[in-house]
């Protein structure tokens, strides 16, 4: 559904930005803004800023950073539009109506009511949990270390011994064997007609981000196959696109997430402190995980199994979290098989100190590699380096395939000159190199990061001091700012100027995306450490000076020389450079 820009601001403007996110955050003031301690990273010093005056927050630490639109979105995991009605309906603003086609309108009432079913089954398989029929299955949770707030957290319940009885109850709920058949609940064959898929099993509901339940699992209780049932695919469930226990994990405040195999994985690494525990639905981890993963975290820790199954697991997985951007460890636990029995035998603290120690997935590749060869016998120990030095050209950038030359020099005793030479063989034999993701490249230079907080100081200045704008754009236009981004948004200040009003909250809602609109809200939030206003000043003159000194070299170096209305443009620019230094600023 599009909305006018009208309709966005009036919601972003009827929603204070302090009054939402204290809702979320303990807030305190802090001169002319709020702190507080981030709720998008973990934190012990307060980083996480909120400006009343510019209707903006922003995170020194992590960089999170937006309007009131965007914080809902991000710590709620929702659309622009979910952000939106969400926002419209607390300040009692009606939305204009969606208009559906036929269709449209169908697949949506489907998915409603199929929501409105798997939460009636999941209520009634908790409540068959506590039920005398459900004493086998609550033994089972119980003898494996739940907790009854666990229990109830993760609304664990049991599918009954009879394999009709959640039929029998949501009929009773009027619902039709349509609907029944879309739900994923039941199964059909000519012989039974309609039955419930799960019966006799443990329960556990499946949620999405937004804690709303669309599918579930099963563990058999007794020998009974398979093992574990999913829920299959439906209208709002694919498991190729959802984590289990990502609902809590993305919440958890910490700069990594745990990936493991399976519900009870999750279950027990939370109930042990380790909330930020996730686990793939009966499948491998797939790229569209990945992708997933990637809108939480930076950094993935695999916890499986530490069987030979669960080696094949983290090997496949690797290569996925690198393509999505993720750096990636894997945890070793051994002598245990799973999380769940590690805790348990060694406690928590023991299991902090191997994630702690989680080691290097490429270096975790290489010592499975180092199991296909003997390395007692010196051919065997010559392919095993070849092996490796393929893998190491496969980086791109040197710097990284120098630390890892180091690291397996290190490791497996031998010489770094040697690696090196091998790894520069297979670079002469133009193996393609592996491509890393635009985030981990290296930084820019130094000059070019400088002229990028320049250009992001003024952009603060201007918004935090609005009787600066006239002073400094007698000398500073949008053309000037080298940067994509600002000169964007200095675009749209200069036009807000015009119209008599600067509103950066309001420039964040031209962004629908996230990434952008963190970045824009960084544009307003560049800190300048000054001991006083003077000291201030003096920044905001040579700022000034700096960013148009800049902007007359990159027009020198760009200038067509035929270019003559552009040649005495330049000229004029050059002649009032000096009179920046004389700049009177006054804040």
């Amino acid at each position: 559904m599009y909305y006018s820009d009208d309709v966005i601001e009036e919601v972003r403007s009827r929603n204070d930005i302090v009054d939402v996110i204290s809702g979320y955050v303990k807030l305190k003031r802090q001169g002319s803004s709020y702190m507080g301690l981030c709720p998008f990273h973990s934190e012990r010093s307060p980083s996480f800023s909120v400006s009343p005056g510019r209707q903006l927050y922003y995170c020194f630490g992590c960089g999170a950073g937006g309007n009131v639109l965007t914080f809902i979105m991000e710590y709620e995991n929702f659309t622009f539009q979910e952000a939106l009605k969400m926002l419209a309906d607390r300040a009692g603003i009606p939305l204009p109506e969606q208009e559906y086609s036929e269709e449209a309108r169908r697949q949506k009432d489907l998915k409603e009511s199929v929501r409105e079913i798997n939460k009636m089954a999941a209520k009634y398989f908790y409540y068959m949990l506590r039920s005398p029929q459900g004493e086998r299955a609550l033994k089972y949770l119980t003898d494996r270390g739940l907790s009854d707030e666990t229990i109830r957290r993760f609304g664990l319940g049991y599918a009954g011994q009879y394999s009709d009885a959640l039929y029998r109850y949501l009929k009773g709920k009027k619902i039709s064997d349509q609907l029944l058949r879309e739900s994923g609940l039941m199964q059909v064959n000519e012989r039974q007609g309609m039955y419930d898929k799960f019966w006799n099993r443990v329960m556990f509901p499946i949620m999405d981000v937004n804690n709303k339940v669309i599918g579930f699992g099963g563990r058999v209780m007794g020998d009974g196959k398979p093992k574990y049932l999913n829920s299959p695919e439906t209208v709002i469930f694919d498991k190729g696109r959802n984590l289990y226990g990502l609902n809590y994990a993305r919440t958890a405040k910490k700069r990594y997430m745990l990936v493991c195999e399976g519900y009870m994985d999750v279950i027990s690494m939370h109930q042990a402190g380790f909330t930020n525990a996730v686990a793939s639905l009966g499948t491998a981890l797939t790229s569209q995980h990945a992708m997933l993963l990637k809108r939480y975290t930076n950094e993935v820790i695999l916890t499986y199994d530490s069987d030979d199954a669960g080696v094949r697991a983290a090997l496949r997985a690797i290569p996925l979290l690198k393509e999505a951007g993720i750096s990636t460890k894997v945890l070793h636990m051994e002598p245990y098989k799973d999380p769940d029995e590690f805790i348990k035998a060694l406690g928590t603290e023991a299991f902090q100190e191997r994630i702690d120690r989680a080691e290097n997935s490429f270096l975790f590749e290489v010592s499975v590699l180092q199991k296909s060869y003997d390395m007692k016998d010196p051919d065997g120990k010559t392919r095993f380096f070849q092996a490796v030095a393929a893998k190491i050209a496969e980086f791109e950038l040197e710097i990284e395939r120098e630390n890892y030359i180091e690291a397996i020099a290190g490791r497996y005793q031998i010489s770094f000159e040697g690696l090196r030479k091998m790894v520069m063989n297979v670079l002469m034999q133009g193996v393609p190199a592996r491509k890393i993701p635009v985030r981990q490249q290296q930084p820019r230079p130094e000059k070019e990061e400088g002229t990028l907080r320049s250009q992001r100081m003024i952009l603060t200045w201007i918004t935090e001091y609005p009787q600066l704008f006239d002073s400094i754009s007698r000398y500073i236009q949008p053309e000037d700012f080298s940067d994509e981004l600002c000169r964007e948004v200095a675009s749209m200040l200069y036009e807000q100027r015009k119209k008599g009003e600067i509103n950066p909250a309001l420039i964040i809602n031209h962004f629908t995306d996230v990434e952008q609109q963190r970045n824009a809200a960084r544009l307003f939030s560049t800190a300048v450490n000054v001991e006083n206003q003077r000291e201030l000043e003096k920044a905001v003159q040579e700022t000034v000076y700096k960013v148009m000194e800049q902007a007359v070299a990159r027009k020198s170096r760009e200038l067509d020389p035929t270019d003559m209305k552009g040649l005495q443009e330049l000229i004029e620019a050059k002649r009032r450079l000096p009179e920046i230094r004389k700049l009177h600023i006054s804040l």
